[in-house]
C-alpha cells in the first residue's frame, strides 16, 4: 500500500544551530526522539523501551535540515525530514516535518510528532 506524504509545522523558540544539534546528533536525539540513539557513520539506531529501529541519515545541511530513511522502507521515496525554517521578517524559528504514513495512519502519525516536539520543547526550555 502506498504511503501518503504529509507535513506538520511547529514553532520553536531556539536558534537554528542549537536545534540542529538536537536533530542530527545521537545524544541530542536521545533527549527527545527516542530513549537512546546510537550511530555508526550514516546508520542511526533508535531505541524505544527495548524496541529498536534503524534509519540512515540520507542528507543533512548544517543548521538547516536532516533527512532519515528507515531501514525497513525498501522504497527510497519514503523518508522523514526535519527542516529548520527561519522567518525572514520576524526571525521566528520553526520545524517543518515531512513524513510518510499509510492513509489511515496520517492523523495518528501527526499526533506522535506533536508529542515528540513537545518533548523537544521541554528539553530546550522553549514554550
Amino acid at each position: 500500500m502506498p504511503k501518503k506524504k504529509y507535513q506538520v509545522e511547529f514553532s520553536i523558540n531556539a536558534s537554528p544551530s542549537l536545534l540542529y544539534n538536537y536533530l542530527s546528533n545521537p545524544s541530542g536525539l536521545s533527549e527527545w526522539f527516542a530513549n537512546n540513539v546510537n550511530s555508526r557513520g550514516e546508520k542511526y539506531t533508535f531505541i524505544w523501551d527495548g524496541h529498536e529501529e534503524s534509519a540512515f541519515l540520507m542528507k543533512s545541511k548544517q543548521d538547516t535540515y536532516v533527512r532519515f530513511q528507515w531501514e525497513d522502507d525498501e522504497d527510497t521515496k519514503y523518508f522523514f525530514e526535519l527542516n529548520i525554517v527561519v522567518d525572514e521578517l520576524t526571525n521566528d524559528v520553526s520545524i517543518v516535518i515531512t513524513d510518510f504514513a499509510e492513509e489511515d495512519e496520517v492523523e495518528e502519525s501527526k499526533e506522535l510528532w506533536e508529542s515528540q516536539i513537545e518533548d523537544l520543547k521541554k528539553v530546550l526550555g522553549s514554550k
